[in-house]
């Protein structure tokens, strides 16, 4: 056998043993997405097809007649709509409070350091003691901020800010936008870090003003990190469960429920776990189409 065909013969074992290495290697991380995102989401499909009473696991095949339940119901358009409309409205908050600070902690101010760190407290605060201290705050009859503005003549009277609409709306916004915003800062301060000094330089040079460098500059070179903080942001606020639970429960009458809080009802108050599956799938694919349609977008822009 010649030296080339042995050189050949061992390359290709050699590759063999590189491709079994790299399977073996790659195998538990396959392992873990199957199990923990890929069954769910089979399972999920599975139960919508069925009516299921939760605390039995029984029922009978349906078909595609949760799915038109689900649409033909005022309940699924109102829970929506109220989703976007949180979504929206705390994505705008995080992103503008998150920029703006950021911009505020890269500059040489007094207690930067300390002042970098004691951003993160709401963002590492649990959600059950945020939600029960803004509850006081917002209380009608003690909470501060009523006592404030009273004091302040700015109202004449309490304000019920969890029982009333729009009161209801804003409050749950403001206090995500809140609890959320440090990750938009930290993100963003890391790449204000990184971007060169000779561009802002420049754009001195050329005249420009604190707000020009910041639409010329600034902007520009955050394009692409705002675009994951938006993309991750708005995912994560869509499926927000547990704050718009603990503030206001979906009230008053159902005027901030969001689809995360009607599956839930559906699954463990009405027991319907089918019904609940169908809710939850349908959310999945209405998060995942305006997903694809903002990245198209956002890939058009890049590419002018």
């Amino acid at each position: 056998m010649s030296f080339s065909a042995v050189a050949r013969k061992n390359t290709d074992t050699l590759d063999r043993r590189y491709a079994i290495l790299g399977t073996v290697l790659i195998a538990p991380t396959v392992l873990i997405f199957c199990s923990v995102i890929l069954y769910p989401l089979v399972s999920a499909i599975y139960l919508s097809m069925f009516s299921i009473y939760t605390p039995t696991l029984e029922g009978g095949w349906v078909g595609l007649d949760n799915y038109t339940s689900l649409l033909a119901s005022g309940r699924f358009w109102n829970a929506l709509g109220n989703t976007l409309v949180w979504t929206v409205g705390t994505l705008v908050l995080q992103i503008v409070c998150g920029v703006a600070v950021a911009l505020l902690l890269n500059q040489s101010i007094v207690f930067r350091s300390l002042a970098r760190s004691l951003i993160l407290f709401p963002y590492f605060l649990s959600t059950v003691v945020a939600v029960l201290v803004w509850r006081w705050l917002f209380n009608d009859l003690y909470g501060i901020l009523n006592h404030m503005m009273l004091w302040a003549g700015i109202v004449d009277m309490p304000v019920n800010w969890l029982g009333a609409m729009p009161n209801a709306m804003i409050s749950i916004i403001v206090v995500g936008a809140w609890k959320y915003f440090p990750f938009v800062v930290i993100a963003v301060l890391a790449r204000l870090q990184t971007i060169p000094d000779p561009l802002y330089e420049a754009a001195r040079i050329d005249g420009a003003g604190p707000i020009a460098r910041f639409f010329d500059v600034t902007l520009p070179q955050l394009r692409e990190v705002l675009t994951v903080i938006i993309l991750l942001r708005a995912i994560w606020d869509f499926k927000e469960f547990d704050l718009i639970w603990l503030m206001t429960g979906g009230g008053p009458i159902n005027s901030t429920q969001t689809l995360p809080l009607v599956v839930y009802q559906e699954a463990f108050g009405l027991n319907q776990m089918g019904m609940a599956s169908a809710y939850a799938v349908t959310m999945m694919i209405v998060m995942l189409a305006f997903m694809l349609i903002y990245l198209r977008q956002t890939r058009q822009k890049e590419s002018i």
